[in-house]
């Protein structure tokens, strides 16, 4: 059995899959070594404690979407860049079913899989996302200026925002200003599905 890890309260009651920890924390640790950088530095330049980076770099924290984001950024990369192959420079770069990251799951059976991602200064993310009945996932602020794009598959999804909830039902499809605290939420008695799309602001 794994031992506890800390949680970020962001994730709401899931936590990030432990062989994707493991993955970033690997590449994180790569990436500033070759910056010549120390564990304090790079803790510092991304607002957060050299203890949790540590155990970042180990995969023994299970910390929020964006407090990666933030440290690839420091390290002059993003989030997907950390999880892509070495050939991924190719013209066309296609991802089987197999290799889709699972990157979020909770003990009722919701899950969030990393599909395939861009690269450059503003990329995005394609994600597939299953949440079932009174499961949700809660979100802190993105960068300034990034946007999520939702089509919803099957079911109904909530996303709360600004203080309003709004139910999407299957078949709609719509835009999210994500660099706000936003929520998804399956209220519903049935399993929700959705495709989901991360935009990032570009980096400065």
């Amino acid at each position: 059995m794994d031992s506890p890890r800390p949680t970020d309260p962001a994730d709401g009651d899931g936590e990030l899959n432990q062989e994707f920890l493991v993955l970033v924390g690997r590449r994180i640790r790569e990436a500033r070594n070759e910056l010549r950088l120390t564990m304090q530095q790079l803790a510092d330049q991304s607002g957060i404690s050299r203890r949790l980076l540590t155990q970042i770099e180990h995969g023994q924290a299970n910390p929020s979407l964006v407090a990666i984001t933030r440290i690839a950024r420091q390290l002059g990369t993003d989030f997907t860049t950390l999880l892509a192959p070495d050939d991924s420079a190719a013209a066309l770069e296609s991802v089987s079913a197999a290799d889709h990251v699972l990157v979020w799951s909770t003990s009722g059976g919701s899950s969030a899989h990393l599909l395939v991602a861009s690269s450059g200064s503003r990329t995005a993310d394609l994600w597939s996302w299953t949440l079932q009945p009174g499961d949700s996932y809660i979100g802190r602020a993105d960068p300034d200026g990034s946007q999520e794009l939702f089509h919803v598959l099957e079911g109904e999804l909530t996303i709360g925002v600004d203080g309003d909830r709004h139910a999407l039902a299957a078949g709609t499809s719509c835009r999210l200003l994500s660099d706000r605290p936003y929520e998804y939420a399956n209220d519903s008695s049935e399993p929700t599905r959705f495709i989901r799309t991360v935009v990032l602001a570009a980096r400065a």
